[in-house]
């Protein structure tokens, strides 16, 4: 390296406003930073680990066991169709495997694979040390292994899911499903989903406030934006998923008629519910992998991504238009001609802002170099079959030949055309790109090559033919056709195909165990890329950067200044994981986080849920208190680690910056993970109301008969729970401002102690109610009371929580403690009980 080289990194320092950090020997800073940053040894490691580095890399593996078992199950499912009258399989067994592959495929394998791609590469490539929520991080993993682990074994005791991956009601029932087959199905994926809501606010967080000093979000490398827009469909798109399953489960266990015809409830209700999940789902697997895509093109092309802009609008775009789609999967259950007219439009207009990226990566590649490395064979893999798949999308978005097509095999075609093309072909893209920097090590030449083609033509000729076998009448979820011989040859080819198929799954699999043990040692920055992942040693340190880069241009000039500590917040000086956070729409630095190092909590708590989870299933609901007792004690106790019980200086960053640690900082990150939080729980709330509204207008047996609710004691009760709630916001208010003085701990008592009356007030109110098995109405006022409860319950427990911070010394005029996310929690309470009340009201007037 020059020595021109070399001060690139204070000559781009200097220039963004900052002063260069002195030189200091790059060994002493490693040692330094590994010492605070690196697991603990053995099994300690295994289950204390929070370091973003080791929680991606844990979701990626366990994503890729949960495939392959999902891929076993898809042979299984193809050597029953080979022929017409399969003997392999019994109907009931069948009916399990069909509904576990593509459960597995979808919340075992795509999402938590895409979670552990954005934990693993979003600081490296974002210039941080660490994702903004470590712990949050290793709950979801835990919660997301432990789900998974639910699901799969119920296969082997014979009580697997079998209503299929969407669980339509009826048929999910308890009449029709009487078994736990498919209260595994929903309380298992609602403890997965727990993994995937933590993941987004994680990943939003992260990226709008722990990116490179001055890079602003027009900076940003687009995998950034592409991360922020699956997050925010994440974020939105999983709670009415998450409410779905929660009132079919409560449906299940109580007799509480949501989808009950005869009980003012509707089938259609689950539908609407899965779907505002389920189209969205796509692009939440597709964002990831098309922003791996951006990254991954331009390196293997020797240039510049083409159109970032045009790139970035269309990303919001497709974020945009994926929650207007959902009524697509539901053309053929009578919707009326002017929805079905705008919804099929919707269908078709998303189409526009893919193209345009696809046009994007084409322009690219043409104005580019390419070089056939093995990723850019997964590239041409993924244009070439994607664009097939959109281009049968368009044709189900037209609803004359969706009607004909619907639950036909051309529709599990497209699927698979959209999902293998859309996010594996990348998938494997990114994995032999990235895994010099995961093992530090270069692949076995040959083996890569021979997987991808055997993957290539086993995939064509398993799916296309499929089309045919579709356009032929045949239906999805059967699993024998004696009556139909124009099916048997397509059904032969299709699946020798997918065992060909298959055996290039298992190559690619050898191909990166034996990178991993086999390997030569990689050089650093083996592919010439310009961005910050590659501006480190390989395989990849557990803090990233020895100090931190400024926004410039990068390359592999900026290793050894970094490593030297030339760039900001260099090494450990103070034993503590510090992350720089910035603004969100400049980047201009704005305070120090110190992050919490490794702990048994988040195991403890994701422990806490499973015997939660656990007691739902055995039906022992009696116990379901001390479950929820020892998740509290186990969340109560992340509070109590955190904060400090004294004021800290600001820390150099920079020779001439300064800058405050977060505990002195009102809008930090844990404020900011609280909003987002808010976020998803506000579209629960709106889902809640969205069933409400649709249950009255559209489902037969409304109106509801006449409400027993007492005239006096029922209004008296919400009067009660509005007042104390408003006075709760209050005492938060004057808590934050007077915190630690005597006043401020009395108002926090205050709090503490109209929450107490709040839930006392609706626990009458909640004996007051009708029995909710009489009719949906009832029910859905009960779901809508309880939601207050939860919530109340909450704010109850951040109000003590800011007393004991108080109390213990952790607040001070400069230092605020818990006393901010209890006054947003409260106002949230308030506003969605205010809102419940009036919603009872108009029922009532009504």
């Amino acid at each position: 390296m020059t020595s021109q080289d070399a001060s690139s990194l204070p000559v781009q320092a200097t220039a963004a406003g900052f002063a260069a950090n002195p030189q200091r020997r790059a060994l002493r800073l490693h040692k330094e930073l590994t010492e605070v940053w690196t697991d603990a040894p053995g099994w300690r490691g295994v289950l204390m680990s929070v370091n973003h580095t080791t929680i991606g890399l844990r979701f990626m593996a366990t994503a890729f066991v949960f495939f392959a078992i999902g891929g076993v199950l898809s042979m299984l499912i193809r050597a029953q169709l080979a022929t017409p009258r399969g003997d392999f399989l019994d109907t009931a067994l069948y009916n399990q495997i069909f509904t576990m592959h593509g459960s597995i495929m979808m919340f075992l394998f795509a999402i938590p694979m895409l979670e552990g791609l954005a934990l693993w590469l979003l600081p490296k490539i974002l210039g941080a040390r660490d994702m903004a929520f470590p712990r949050l991080s290793a709950l979801g993993y835990w919660c997301y292994l432990f789900g998974g682990l639910i699901i799969v074994l119920s296969l082997l005791g014979g009580v697997a899911p079998d209503g299929g991956w969407f669980m339509y009601t009826p048929l999910s029932d308890k009449t029709h499903t009487p078994g736990i087959n498919a209260d595994i199905w929903l309380i298992g994926v609602t403890f997965v989903e727990i993994s995937a809501v933590a993941a987004a606010v994680e990943i939003i967080v992260t990226i709008l406030f722990c990116r490179a000093a001055n890079m602003a979000l027009t900076q940003m490398p687009l995998m950034g934006w592409y991360m922020l827009g699956t997050a925010a469909m994440m974020l939105v798109g999983f709670p009415p998923l998450i409410l779905g399953s929660i009132l079919l489960e409560v449906e299940r266990a109580f007799d509480w008629p949501f989808f009950d015809v005869a009980r003012g409830g509707d089938p259609l209700l689950w539908q609407h519910l899965f779907w505002l999940f389920g189209h969205p789902e796509v692009y939440i697997i597709f964002l990831p992998a098309a922003g791996a895509l951006s990254t991954l093109i331009p390196v293997m092309c020797r240039t510049t991504i083409l159109g970032y802009g045009a790139i970035v609008a269309a990303v919001l775009g497709l974020v945009f238009l994926s929650f207007g789609l959902w009524v697509h999967h539901m053309f053929t259950v009578g919707i009326p001609h002017m929805a079905l007219a705008f919804f099929s439009a919707a269908s078709a207009l998303v189409a526009v802002p893919t193209a345009v990226q696809v046009f994007a990566w084409i322009g690219t590649i043409w104005k580019g170099r390419p070089q056939l490395h093995l990723p850019m064979l997964y590239v041409l893999g993924f244009f070439l079959t994607f664009v097939m798949g959109g281009l049968t999308g368009v044709m189900l978005a037209i609803v004359p030949f969706n009607w004909q097509a619907h639950d036909t095999a051309f529709v599990t075609a497209h699927l698979h055309y959209v999902l293998i093309g859309g996010f594996v072909f990348p998938m494997m893209a990114a994995v032999t790109y990235w895994m010099p920097l995961i093992s530090g090590r270069r692949r076995v030449k040959g083996l890569g090559e021979a997987a991808f083609w055997l993957v290539l033509i086993g995939f064509h000729g398993t799916f296309f033919i499929m089309h045919l076998t579709g356009l032929l009448g045949m239906p999805r979820r059967i699993d024998i056709y004696p009556d139909n011989p124009e099916w048997v040859l397509p059904n032969l080819i299709s699946s020798i195909f997918s065992m060909v198929m298959a055996t290039g799954f298992a190559l690619f699999a050898f191909d990166i165990a034996m990178q991993f043990l086999f390997g030569r040692q990689s050089r650093r920055n083996p592919w010439g890329a310009g961005t910050l992942d590659w501006a480190m040693v390989l395989p990849a340190p557990a803090y990233n950067f020895a100090s931190l880069p400024v926004q410039g241009p990068t390359g592999p000039e900026l290793i050894l200044p970094l490593a030297r500590g030339e760039g900001l917040l260099p090494g450990a000086p103070r034993g503590w994981r510090e992350l720089l956070v910035v603004d969100p729409g400049t980047g201009r630095p704005s305070h120090v986080a110190v992050l919490p190092g490794n702990t048994l909590l988040p195991l403890v708590t994701a422990v806490a849920i499973g015997g939660l989870v656990g007691l739902l299933l055995a039906g022992l609901y009696w116990l379901v208190p001390v479950a929820l007792g020892l998740i509290v004690v186990a969340v109560w106790r992340w509070g109590s680690i955190m904060g400090t019980t004294c004021d800290h200086t600001a820390v150099a960053v920079t020779p001439d910056l300064m800058l405050p640690l977060h505990w002195h900082v009102r809008r930090s990150l844990a404020y900011c993970g609280a909003v987002a939080t808010l976020v998803a729980d506000g579209t629960l709330f709106a889902s809640l109301l969205f069933g409400v509204a649709f249950l009255s207008v559209v489902a037969p047996g409304w109106p509801a008969p006449a409400s027993d609710l007492p005239e006096m004691l029922a209004p008296l009760a919400a009067a009660i729970v509005i007042l104390t709630l408003a006075f709760g916001a209050l005492a938060a208010r004057r808590a934050e401002n007077a915190r630690a003085t005597p006043r401020g701990r009395l108002w926090a008592i205050l709090g503490t102690a109209a929450g107490c009356v709040a839930l006392l007030a609706i626990g009458g109110a909640a004996l007051m109610l009708d029995d909710p098995r009489r009719h949906a109405r009832d029910a859905l006022r009960a779901v809508l009371l309880a939601y207050v409860a939860v919530h109340v319950a909450i704010a109850t427990l951040l109000a003590l929580r800011t007393w004991t911070d108080s109390h213990h010394g952790r607040v001070s005029a400069a230092r605020r403690g818990t006393a901010p996310v209890w006054r947003l929690w409260q106002d949230f309470a308030a506003v969605t009980a205010a809102i419940s009340v009036l919603v009872i009201t108009l029922q009532e007037i009504g």
